[in-house]
């Protein structure tokens, strides 16, 4: 089906700005989108939900894309909503790795165009799987020794962990999991639904059949900040949830017991307020290539210093009024970037409350006294 010629929709014109995306050149194609769609789901049996990718620094993927989410979250309002999201780089990279920064990021305007997508993906979706160049290109050059990474070699990383997350849709399982399932045990509150993505073992193509890994070696390697495909620590957080996704001849015991010992030898990295909060799952069927495999999905409260890096570059050019007239110009309101920026700030705040907060507050604050209460 993905492959359908039928399924194409295409324009013909080059976007950096969110809002031509979003309300002009967009506007014009996304009835034919969403034609598309609706026969995709007239086919469908038992329509679980819906996947995008799409890449929020330039204007089709954060425009158009969040467009289309708006749309679907409007006439699919039951039906789960999972997006990749490519997040732009827009901190000091090491540029050893890059012939020119082009290789990165080529829009200006990214800061406005991520800000502006990131207000839309906080209202309008289930689950975002957070994803950026910067770590794909270090994936690439420090793991898999690739000098010269081209598109493809992104590609196939985010394949791999996009292949994993949605496996149990596909192939039978001891442990299975789901879209929905996924969610429920992901998402303590619903505005924090931005999870960090990992997938082990990494090995370039060539040699994944070669690869041996133990489900304790897997273990490690997922929780590596180095296997991670967004550009942030999550040693600079803590773990809300977790969710482990093994595929291949595993036994469930042994990775429970793995998901045990990482917590029990890292308390520290989880909040103490949420017990047992990694999910595991387990799907017969290997990665094509391999003989086991992992896809790790984190919803840590470290994911923050994604968002504060958009927002510092959004502030310095929105302080500025730096290239705003191109969007004020197509009927846009200064107002709906100041409410996207706060909405934005709120999301960092919420993660950071809850990477502070303990039991013990919880408990603290029951006991209080009234101080309405007569002596």
């Amino acid at each position: 089906m993905i492959l359908n010629k039928q399924n194409k929709t295409n324009g013909e014109r080059s976007i950096t700005r969110d809002i031509t995306g979003h309300y002009t050149e967009g506007a014009e194609l996304i009835d034919n989108v969403l034609d598309v769609v609706r026969k995709n789901v007239e086919s469908c049996d038992c329509l679980q939900g819906f996947q995008i990718t799409h890449s929020l620094g330039g204007g089709t993927g954060s425009g158009m894309g969040t467009l289309l989410v708006a749309k679907i979250r409007e006439e699919y309002p039951d039906r789960m909503l999972a997006t990749f999201s490519v997040f732009p780089t827009l901190k000091e990279i090491d540029f050893e790795l890059f012939d020119a920064m082009e290789q990165v990021s080529d829009t200006v305007v990214e800061p406005y165009n991520a800000t502006l997508s990131v207000h839309q993906l906080i209202e309008n979706t289930d689950e975002v799987m957070v994803i950026d160049n910067e770590a794909l290109y270090f994936i690439c050059n420090k793991i898999l020794k690739l000098n010269t990474p081209n598109y493809g070699d992104l590609n196939h990383l985010v394949s791999a962990a996009m292949s994993g997350i949605t496996c149990s849709l596909r192939f039978p399982g001891q442990l299975n999991s789901d879209l929905r399932k996924l969610a429920v045990n992901l998402i303590p509150f619903p505005r924090l639904h931005f999870f960090m993505t990992g997938f082990a073992p990494l090995t370039a193509p060539k040699t994944a059949q070669y690869s041996n890994t133990s489900v304790a070696e897997l273990t490690g390697q997922m929780f590596d900040p180095r296997n991670m495909m967004c550009a942030c620590d999550p040693k600079h957080g803590r773990y809300l949830t977790a969710s482990a996704i093994f595929r291949g001849r595993v036994s469930t015991k042994e990775v429970d017991d793995q998901m045990l010992a990482v917590q029990n030898k890292n308390s520290s990295c989880f909040v103490e307020w949420i017990p047992h909060n990694i999910k595991s799952s387990v799907v017969n069927i290997p990665p094509k290539g391999m003989k086991l495999g992992v896809t790790f999905l984190g919803n840590s409260t470290a994911i923050q210093d994604m968002f504060k890096r958009v927002g510092e570059q959004f502030t310095m050019m929105f302080r500025r009024k730096a290239f705003l007239h191109w969007y004020t110009g197509e009927g846009m309101d200064e107002t709906e970037f100041t409410e996207a920026e706060s909405n934005m700030n709120d999301l960092v705040s919420e993660y950071q409350q809850y990477q502070e907060a303990s039991v013990f507050e919880e408990a603290d604050d029951e006991e209080k006294p009234n101080s309405n209460e007569t002596q």
